[in-house]
């Protein structure tokens, strides 16, 4: 199950998802028809009624989307039965307390800098795009802040763990 919203202030959807393709929203029966059309973009068929829609962006660790239904701009945010929990316990900003710095989430090769020492950043600025089997993996802030130091230079192979950039 999943709660989502289009702001704070708006009620959410109680969105449940079944491994067999049964979807209800707010405990009612949801039925609809979506076609991929590629690169992120798909037809919608919802109650006699077509839809296009467009990914423009996702942020799966904090569980954000930004869509475009029919060419409005349209965000939402998710929370699953833990992120639920954690809010029924006044836990909800735990996973977001300050972190001091960002760590390699794999080995790899460092192939852009992106950031200087002393540079201001907020949440998901683009840090690092660190070269993994073959992918190119941009490493975003994880807060607002100031780069204190850079701890890897261009061309750097770095190892799961490592420390890559320092935040004041």
């Amino acid at each position: 199950m999943l709660q989502i919203r289009t702001a704070p202030t708006l009620p959410a959807w109680e969105v449940d998802y079944q491994p067999n393709g049964t979807t209800t929203v707010n405990g009612q029966p949801f039925s609809w028809d979506i076609a991929p059309l590629g690169n992120g973009r798909y037809h919608v068929l919802y109650e006699g009624r077509s839809y296009s829609a467009e990914l423009v962006s996702a942020d799966y660790a904090s569980k954000q989307l930004v869509l475009k239904l029919n060419g409005q701009r349209v965000e939402l945010e998710a929370k699953d039965r833990f992120d639920l929990l954690l809010d029924k316990l006044g836990m909800s900003n735990a996973a977001s307390q300050k972190i001091n710095e960002l760590k390699a989430p794999m080995p790899g090769l460092i192939v852009d800098v992106r950031v200087a020492p002393g540079q201001t950043v907020q949440k998901g600025d683009p840090l690092l795009v660190l070269e993994a089997m073959k992918m190119e993996n941009i490493l975003k802030a994880p807060g607002d802040g100031t780069v204190a130091a850079i701890k890897v230079n261009l061309r750097d192979n770095v190892t799961k763990g490592q420390v890559l950039v320092q935040f004041s």
